[in-house]
């Protein structure tokens, strides 16, 4: 949800232009903060590599260097330091002390202000045009704010419908920030130097590949070929793949026992395949949805097999939530995290996710949550026999 018109930056700062690898140096100045800091950290993606560098902090200024090839979004965090107001180093508060920016070839200055996180950054087109974006997203963020914290308290206190309706209210802000703000800047900027960014906001974690792939080819060659060009292209491919209508990609993985399972064992029956992990919050919230409906569907026919992306070493976790949530079907896993073949297979980059098939393995509908799952069955299933 951010958006600009960023012209004079789009034609001296596009991606393409940096096509080969350049330096970058960051330049930052703490001395507008109280409290003493001692170290300064950076992280960045760089190609197919997350970057981690930090920087000791002397006379209130902190220097990175490092290499680029494209316009990059960058995250900044600060450790206090100790001194005889506050023996112990102030706790880290991510509101306080982390801020976003975007890294680019050249000398980049970053100042604090009141706090570390309210930044001001000069030497950086793509970080301006950001700054822009950031400002139209504004009115959405704000409405967005204001309704999280009702929506925890609503699921907190369980209270289904209130927690359901500030739900649905949150993705429509969401729907209509990502369209208004994202999916206008990308449409209207395809050469801007944050026009991939834009796009992978807009396209989000669930792609549709009909909408997103035309926008895409409208980017220039250079951006396209980019590391994140590159690789958004691969996810839109994985999604043509994965979207309604196609064959489900067939796999195979071991259940909780190690014993191998595939997805093709299922045809004859409409089979929801469901990713989720024990430590996935949301996913753990929609598991009394999926029991309910397990039981009213299961004798027509109705399977489901969840693949957990549970990390490495969790087995126990894994299992112990399969019985806590009293999930009485299928399980797979290799124990991977992100890493889960067959999620890298479908292109999962958020959880919960699933994808209903029919009896001939084909996609016919995609992350049916709450009651949308029951209503879709139930129209399948009318007037089958028990």
């Amino acid at each position: 949800m951010r958006l600009l018109s960023f012209l004079l930056a789009a034609l001296i700062f596009c991606p393409g232009l940096f096509s080969q690898s350049a330096a970058f140096t960051v330049d930052g100045d703490l001395s507008s903060l109280k409290a003493p800091v001692e170290w300064v950290y950076l992280n960045y993606v760089s190609g197919n590599q997350r970057i981690n560098d930090s920087a000791k902090v002397s006379a209130n200024t902190y220097h990175f260097t490092g290499n680029t090839s494209e316009p990059v979004q960058a995250g900044l965090r600060i450790k206090y330091a100790a001194d005889r107001v506050n023996p112990q180093p102030i706790p880290f508060n991510s509101k306080r002390d982390y801020a976003v920016f975007f890294l680019e070839p050249g000398t980049i200055r970053v100042a604090s202000a009141d706090s570390f996180s309210n930044i001001t950054v000069s030497g950086s087109a793509s970080d301006a045009a950001y700054r822009k974006l950031q400002e139209l997203a504004r009115p959405y963020d704000l409405r967005l704010a204001a309704l999280y914290p009702k929506f925890t308290l609503a699921r907190k206190s369980g209270n289904t419908t209130s927690a359901q309706r500030l739900e649905k209210q949150i993705d429509s802000i969401d729907a209509a920030a990502n369209e208004d703000v994202y999916g206008n800047y990308v449409k209207q900027n395809p050469s801007s130097p944050i026009a991939l960014y834009a796009l992978r906001n807009w396209a989000g974690y669930e792609i549709d590949a009909d909408k997103v792939e035309p926008v895409f080819n409208r980017l220039p060659a250079a951006t396209r070929n980019t590391a994140s060009g590159k690789a958004l292209q691969e996810k839109i491919s994985v999604a043509r793949k994965t979207g309604i209508g196609r064959q489900a990609i067939a796999f195979t993985q071991g259940d909780t026992l190690g014993h191998a399972v595939s997805l093709e064992s299922f045809r004859g029956k409409y089979v929801l395949v469901d990713f989720w992990a024990s430590w996935c919050g949301p996913c753990r919230a929609e598991n009394p949805n999926l029991v309910s409906t397990y039981k009213q569907f299961h004798p027509d026919g109705f399977e489901i097999l969840s693949v957990s992306l549970d990390r490495p070493g969790a087995k126990d976790k894994w299992i112990k939530a399969i019985h806590d949530d009293g999930l009485a079907w299928n399980h797979v896993s290799d124990l991977q995290f992100w890493n889960n073949s067959v999620a890298k297979l479908y292109g999962i980059e958020a959880i919960p996710q699933n994808l209903l098939l029919d009896p001939q393995g084909k996609i016919i509908a995609k992350n049916l949550r709450g009651e949308a799952l029951a209503k879709k069955l139930a129209g399948i299933f009318a007037g089958g026999t028990r």
